[in-house]
């Protein structure tokens, strides 16, 4: 009765019309950015943390939760109509999505994708509905040495599923914790690796952080890019599916939302992994497996809902934990945390409104996504034809200013110029920014509870193999890593052929 009616006040809170209005422009804004090839969710999240600055707390998250999943939602419809998947999860959709609409099926296979992307989101929304208050009063009991085993795989689990070399990832990691340590150290009050800058002595901005290796790298990188997408070849039909696409569909869509609501639970899956894994499944499933590649549903609806429960379940251990399962949820986070919320499982007892109104506002924005998709697709497919150089000057003005308006330091907008360079090396390098995001935010949380547990045991580094909890926590996560040194070699290539084959020319 408990969870009904905080779910209700969760409806009450989310459907106040700024609310609506918040997740209305999420939505939106996430739709347009996962049409737009370069411009991904967690880009647009880092660049429109400022403007959160004087909005309410759960208005904010709101908008921001809506152009996260509203992006990942997006990303197959120029998948299907322009074989150029918008978001990374979507690629696979490219595999099917645009031999049906070279058939001039197009329609069909937009509507089950968002038929597939709803049914997803709203059983991913009951899972985080209904597992959220039961992990949060575990996390309750949780003590320094559980704490700190939860966030050591946490960052593993990021670093061995985002990247084929554990070393690069590791040590993406590492740079993250150090840029987090930056600062007055608050038990010694010593300056740590401030060089003497007062700007650093609060520590690094996290927006300036965010803002440079995501926003300013990707503008650095397509700032000589002129060129404009391709255009459609073919006509657009009507979007009434057959009775045979939803008789395939209908098991593929309930297999990829449980797989995709497991996946996203856990640091580092996220959408991109659960939509490969999807389609690999479906086929490894299939009657007729020689059926993919030339235009089977399965391998549209699949994908697209594993990606879709996982973009919903990833809020789970940022809410329960206050561990972020990706870069979009420690941007995410790290807007909690400017709004002056702590982060944890504290935050569904002292902020029960913003707990439920968020979870509520996950249900309203898939049904708005619904209606948004399918009508406006001549709309965002027209967006494709808008050249980068038209795109990116507002962007950066619009991140400069953003980073600026924090603490009024201009030292925050060279500080992010230069994370933005760094990035660009990173990419050369073939180095994913997501670890070091993750390690920024949850470096202060490994460093107090690493402390906390050692004043427990007494400096006895053996005081997290001594209790049980922490203990299984460490041991899941070697056993892990074990598991993915020996068997990541075949997964990394089977994604690399598929996101070849995506990306060949029609």
């Amino acid at each position: 009765m408990d969870f009904l009616q905080s779910l209700l006040m969760g409806f009450s809170v989310a459907m106040t019309p700024e609310n609506l209005l918040f997740c209305l422009v999420g939505a939106t804004v996430g739709t347009a950015v996962g049409v737009l090839p370069g411009i991904g969710p967690v880009t647009t999240i880092a660049m429109l943390i400022p403007l959160t600055f004087h909005m309410p707390a759960i208005g904010s998250l709101i908008m921001l939760a809506g152009i996260y999943y509203g992006a990942n939602h997006a990303g197959s419809t120029t998948a299907i109509m322009l074989n150029m998947p918008g978001e990374p999860s979507s690629v696979v959709v490219c595999l099917d999505g645009y031999p049906l609409a070279k058939k001039g099926r197009a329609g069909a296979a937009l509507a089950m994708s968002a038929v597939s992307s709803f049914v997803a989101g709203c059983v991913a929304f009951m899972i985080v509905a209904a597992l959220s208050p039961q992990l949060s009063h575990i996390a309750l009991a949780f003590g320094p040495t559980e704490y700190f085993a939860t966030i050591v795989m946490a960052l593993i689990m990021a670093s061995i599923l985002t990247d084929d070399s554990l070393l690069t990832t590791l040590g993406m990691c590492m740079i993250g914790l150090l840029i987090g340590s930056i600062g007055t150290d608050l038990t010694t009050g010593d300056e740590r690796y401030a060089f003497g800058i007062p700007s650093l002595s609060d520590g690094a901005n996290f927006v300036a952080v965010a803002v440079g290796l995501y926003a300013f790298t990707e503008i650095i990188e397509y700032s000589g890019t002129t060129a404009i997408r391709q255009k459609m070849s073919f006509s657009f039909r009507g979007l009434v599916p057959s009775r045979d696409d939803l008789a395939r569909s209908w098991k593929p869509i309930m297999r990829g939302t449980a797989l995709g609501s497991a996946f996203g639970i856990f640091p580092g899956t996220g959408p991109m992994l659960s939509s490969f894994v999807g389609y690999s499944m479906e086929k490894r499933l299939a009657d007729d497996p020689s059926r993919f590649g030339k235009g089977a549903i399965e391998g549209v609806v699949g994908p697209e809902a594993a990606a879709n429960a996982a973009a919903i379940t990833h809020f789970i251990p940022m809410l329960t934990l206050g561990i972020p399962a990706g870069a979009a949820m420690a941007i995410m986070l790290g807007a909690l945390q400017i709004q002056g919320i702590a982060p944890g499982p504290g935050v569904m007892t002292d902020h029960p409104a913003l707990f439920w109104g968020l979870i509520a506002s996950m249900w309203i924005g898939n049904l708005m996504l619904l209606v948004l998709n399918l009508p406006l697709i001549g709309l965002w497919v027209r967006l494709l034809g808008m050249p980068f150089h038209v795109l990116y000057p507002p962007i950066i003005a619009f991140s400069c200013i953003g980073v600026y308006s924090e603490q009024n330091s201009y030292f925050d907008i060279l500080f992010a110029a230069g994370l933005g360079l760094l990035g660009i090396l990173f990419r050369i390098l073939g180095a994913n920014p997501a670890p070091l995001i993750l390690s920024v935010v949850l470096e202060p949380l490994l460093e107090q509870n690493f402390r906390r547990a050692m004043i427990i045991g007494n400096g006895d580094v053996s005081v997290f193999l001594k209790n049980p909890i922490s203990l299984g926590i460490l041991l899941f996560t070697a056993a892990v890593m074990i598991y993915f040194k020996v068997k990541k070699k075949t997964i990394i290539d089977d994604v690399v052929n598929l996101d070849d084959k995506a990306r060949e020319p029609a």
